[in-house]
């Protein structure tokens, strides 16, 4: 005699495969259980993976908090400093100045045709100050982070679209020489204006496109030469020991700096894209459960069968003194039997397609020849996932709780039946 429940063996008992229509149907279950819980997993991993990786490039690349003047530039900037660098919390200051330029380059090839023009936005730094707030000086992939006389560090995306490599030479124009030859233009006294000639001494590459692709980098008094902002600057960028404290480190500063300065933190700059990224995962979530459902249907169509075919068995089992609740259990139980087995054959689906991802996408990239996951577009150059334990749980848990509420109708329907009415129709 065996030790298991009586409702436990009779389930296990009908779950034993016997080549006929009711085990096909049942494998399609917990197949199709798997396939809802695989996709949740990879798409939900994958959403998980960009805002990580989104986070971790605009905190690598931009600070934690950024300072300008109040409709003014910063003038007294290495004061600014010394007093934003007495806080505790903070990790290092360095100054910068922002804006767009036009860039035009100079090439030597002799079968380079013309010049290819580009409006990135440069970026003046503190040589010797950058690295304690940003990446920027450990992301040179090519040349070095050389920004002494008029040396000039372009990203690699911008490289590559404008066919630029290390030591050619680029003319910039400032928005302050367009206006002066947009001025001039069609006057007696019309003269040209010459840009400033720079020379690519550095290539970076920080792994995220926008970046790479519309950023070049000067040093922080040739940029102010060409804004004319004389000893002034636009801001400061200001790296914390926790990037999460940004909130409260702002409070504190704009209590000691005053009104005259504005404070933003990363969350407030990136606001847009972060919230976007948080509503669509949640919104997937949701929406992507709906495969559970569909599948779980497919368990619901399988215990309405299999309660049809055995409908003889039940009406005997209530004979004998099965109670409504055991009769019950027996298919919740195989219900539940079905979506374990769905539910982790989903997770070992889910989880190889994850770890396969990147090898899968080159492949597909090489056999169809279109570029399935464009950095353009996504900012990546790879495809990011990370499997969160907890939307694992989520996942495994409601996917479950869908599963068996699938069953709760046919399993109703079987343990009402009336003995002699179930062994009439037998």
């Amino acid at each position: 005699m065996s030790n298991l429940p009586f409702e436990l063996l009779l389930a296990l008992r009908y779950l034993r495969p016997k080549r006929t229509f009711v085990s096909i149907i049942t494998l399609i279950s917990i197949v199709g259980v798997a396939l809802g819980v695989a996709v949740l997993i990879i798409v939900i991993s994958v959403m998980s993976g960009f805002d990580h990786d989104l986070r971790g490039k605009i905190l690598d690349f931009n600070s934690h908090l950024k300072i300008y003047g109040r409709g003014q530039l910063i003038e007294n900037y290495p004061d600014i400093m010394r007093l934003v660098s007495s806080n505790k919390n903070v990790r290092g200051v360095a100054p910068f100045v922002l804006g767009q330029v036009l860039v035009e380059t100079e090439p030597t090839d002799t079968n380079v045709e013309s010049s290819v023009v580009g409006a990135p936005w440069l970026r003046g730094v503190d040589v010797n100050a950058e690295s304690s707030v940003s990446v920027l000086p450990k992301s040179i992939v090519a040349g070095s982070f050389d920004l002494g006389g008029r040396g000039l560090v372009v990203g690699g995306d911008f490289a590559n679209n404008m066919n630029l490599k290390v030591g050619d030479r680029v003319a910039i124009y400032s928005p302050a020489d367009l206006k002066k030859m947009k001025a001039l233009r069609g006057k007696a006294n019309e003269e040209a204006v010459l840009p400033d000639d720079y020379t690519v001494t550095g290539i970076f590459s920080t792994g995220y496109y926008d970046y790479d692709a519309n950023i070049i980098v000067v040093s922080l008094e040739n940029a102010q030469d060409l804004y004319n902002l004389g000893d002034g600057i636009h801001g400061l960028m200001v790296m914390l020991n926790d990037p999460y404290q940004a909130p409260q480190i702002q409070g504190q500063l704009q209590q000691t700096l005053g009104d005259n300065y504005r404070i933003t933190t990363w969350m407030q700059e990136n606001s847009t894209i972060l919230g976007a990224l948080l509503v669509e995962k949640n919104v997937m979530f949701y929406l992507l459960f709906f495969i559970v459902f569909v599948a779980a249907f497919g368990i619901t169509c399988t215990l309405i069968t299999f309660v049809m075919m055995k409908t003889g068995e039940i009406g005997l089992m209530k004979a004998v003194g099965a109670s409504d609740k055991q009769v019950m259990l027996v298919f919740i139980i195989q219900s539940m039997i079905i979506s374990f087995w769905g539910i982790v054959m989903g997770v070992g689906l889910g989880l190889f397609a994850i770890y396969i991802r990147n090898d899968f996408l080159h492949f597909m990239n090489r056999l169809t020849g279109f570029e399935l996951f464009p950095a353009s577009l996504y900012g990546f150059g790879e495809l990011p996932a990370i499997v969160s334990p907890r939307d694992l749980l989520i996942i495994c848990i409601g996917s479950l709780c869908i599963c068996l509420l699938s069953t709760i109708l046919p399993a109703r329907h079987a343990s009402k039946m009336k003995p002699v009415e179930a062994l009439r129709h037998d």
